[in-house]
């Protein structure tokens, strides 16, 4: 099992999100006031989204500064799962917008105002032209961090949103369909929530100590079970002390007569562990044949 990571200098991506937090807080301003301007409820829309993005990436920002501290004896395990928690508020602040733009849609259907269709096509050009740019700053970082990866989504949404509210800037000077303003703006906000509810899921199971998705973690014990002089695991729990780092604490029967050779049992397990299964953490209390806990679960503690 290999897992293939972007690896970045930490000084290069925090000037990556910085000039990302950047072009989307001028971005930001500059749509709120053509919405206003032009009547445009789609184009406010995609100025809210672009402002979840600026304080995501300023999350996102804090959260990679906070994540490379050392560890110490209040974070014995160190700060990176602050990241996790970052990219969690992200998609819940994801969720909570596109919740608001089909309510804010839902409204403009009933009393539908006069909407200045070049002001809408100007800055929404503008708008591709930022979200694509910030997509890719981040692009390059996001599949080794899913701190990064929402600030990933957050851009690429956006972009895909603009090229929406350009279409329907079109379509109001040139036909005068107004209806179409809201009606994307439902759009974008129905996407916004499918995009968050199909990745909130990874946080979450992080922060709830699940299992690694990515181990089979049957396979794991069962490979444990096979190294010379192991009776039986149990006990077992598997999780994640960061986004790439799993961690395994578990109970190993010890076969009878073969207690002398502990150390080196013990070393055949961690080998193993390191190198069909990439899991580097692991804490394994052991237990001698005759006096193992009994009818003892696979799993946890039961």
């Amino acid at each position: 099992m290999t897992h293939d990571h972007v690896h970045m200098e930490p000084k290069e991506g925090d000037r990556k999100v910085a000039m990302a937090i950047w072009a989307n807080g001028l971005l930001t301003v500059a749509q709120i006031i053509g919405g206003i301007f032009s009547g445009s409820l789609a184009l406010i829309a995609d100025a809210i989204h672009n402002f979840s993005d600026m304080a995501s990436l300023v999350i996102a920002f804090g959260a990679r500064k906070i994540a490379r501290r050392p560890t110490d004896g209040k974070m014995t395990f160190g700060y990176g799962r602050v990241e996790i928690v970052a990219a969690l508020i992200n998609y819940t602040s994801l969720i909570i917008i596109g919740l608001y733009l089909i309510y804010e849609g839902a409204m403009r259907f009933v009393d539908t105002p006069e909407i200045a269709g070049w002001t809408v096509v100007i800055l929404g050009g503008v708008a591709l032209a930022i979200d694509t740019f910030t997509a890719l700053l981040t692009y390059s970082m996001q599949k080794g961090s899913v701190n990064i990866r929402a600030l990933f989504l957050h851009n690429l949404s956006d972009a895909l949103a603009s090229v929406a509210v350009i279409a329907g800037g079109v379509l109001i000077l040139l036909y005068d369909i107004r209806w179409v303003d809201p009606a994307i703006t439902i759009g974008i906000a129905a996407y916004i929530l499918w995009l968050a509810f199909t990745e909130i899921g990874g946080p979450i199971r992080t922060l709830m100590l699940g299992s690694p998705p990515n181990i089979d973690i049957d396979a794991v014990l069962a490979a444990m079970e096979g190294v010379d002089g192991v009776e039986e695991v149990h006990h077992a729990h598997f999780w994640q002390m960061q986004e790439h780092q799993a961690a395994l604490d578990t109970h190993v029967v010890i076969q009878d007569g073969r207690w002398d050779g502990l150390d080196s049992i013990k070393e055949a397990i961690k080998i193993c562990l390191d190198e069909e299964f990439e899991i580097t953490h692991s804490t394994l209390e052991f237990e001698r044949s005759g006096n193992k806990h009994k009818d003892a679960a696979r799993y946890g503690h039961g």
